[in-house]
């Protein structure tokens, strides 16, 4: 979707300028990059941790399973291990028989740091809007996980 135009309406001799929807648009597209590419710094994040915690020969496939999902709807970020995949699970949470390596959540508690920096990049380039327009990518329906990195 394009950018919305700006509305103009003349009434006695006195124009109106409307950028309500133009802002709104705006808005949600940073939110929206912002989050993919928080999405895209946790999933090279956990790649790392999985490639120094699990064996070669299991970590391409548990690699695999880690996703981050950016949202157009909801405008939120889901990163994940996919369904049905019983070795993330067990790598993430652990069972009985496998000790419990976190790779997700310590990647994510160990980068806020780095992720509210990104977001704070992104949210506060609405005072720019060439800089705002320059962040915003049409690709909204980007999502990660089946590139091997």
């Amino acid at each position: 979707m394009a950018m919305p135009r700006t509305v103009r309406i003349t009434r006695d001799g006195v124009e109106f300028i409307s950028n309500i929807d133009r802002t709104q648009y705006t808005l949600k597209q940073l939110q929206m990059a912002a989050l993919r590419e928080v999405g895209k710094l946790i999933r090279k994040r956990v790649m790392q941790q999985a490639k120094s915690q699990v064996g070669m020969k299991r970590s391409k496939r548990i690699m695999k399973s880690f996703q981050y999902w950016a949202r157009k709807r909801e405008v939120d970020l889901q990163v994940g291990i996919k369904h049905n995949t019983w070795y993330g699970i067990e790598q993430e949470l652990g069972t009985r028989g496998q000790r419990r390596k976190a790779i997700l959540m310590n990647a994510v508690f160990e980068n806020i740091d780095d992720i509210r920096r990104i977001m704070g990049v992104y949210i506060s380039s609405i005072e720019d809007m060439n800089r705002a327009e320059g962040l915003i990518s049409e690709d909204a329906n980007e999502q990660g996980g089946d590139d091997d990195e």
